[in-house]
C-alpha cells in the first residue's frame, strides 16, 4: 500500500482582530479521510501594548472543541512567525486555530494553512 496525499485545500488570508474577541483564524471539518493540517500566522504587525493569545483546538469526539495548546504573545514580538507543526488527525476529528487580542489596538494578522487529505493506492 502506498499513501499520497489525494487532495490539498490551502487556506491563506488576513484576520483583523478585535480586542476582547476571540477571533477563528481557520477551521477545518471532517474529511474524506485521515488529513494532516500546518501552517503559519504572522505576529509582525503587533506593537507596544498589543498582546494576543493563540489557541489550537481538536474536536476528538465529533461534537466538542477540546483545547490543544493556547500560547500569549506580547507585541512587539522578536520571532513573529508562529509556526504550527503537521498534526495528522482522524477523518472524523476537526481542527480550528484561534487568536484573540486582549489589549492593544486592533491589527491585522496574516496566515496560510494547508490541508492534506490522504489517501492510499
Amino acid at each position: 500500500m502506498v499513501v499520497l496525499v489525494e487532495s490539498k485545500t490551502t487556506y491563506r488570508g488576513t484576520v483583523t482582530l478585535s480586542v476582547g474577541t476571540e477571533v477563528t483564524v481557520v477551521e477545518v471539518g471532517t474529511q474524506a479521510n485521515e488529513y494532516i493540517v500546518e501552517g503559519w500566522i504572522d505576529l509582525g504587525n503587533l506593537q507596544s501594548g498589543d498582546d494576543v493569545t493563540v489557541k489550537e483546538y481538536v474536536k476528538v469526539d465529533g461534537v466538542n472543541y477540546r483545547l490543544f495548546v493556547a500560547t500569549g504573545y506580547s507585541g512587539p514580538v522578536s520571532e513573529p512567525i508562529i509556526r504550527f507543526h503537521s498534526k495528522t488527525l482522524c477523518k472524523d476529528f476537526s481542527y480550528k486555530v484561534t487568536i484573540t487580542q486582549t489589549s492593544g489596538t486592533a491589527r491585522d494578522v496574516p496566515y496560510c494553512f494547508i490541508v492534506m487529505v490522504l489517501g492510499e493506492r
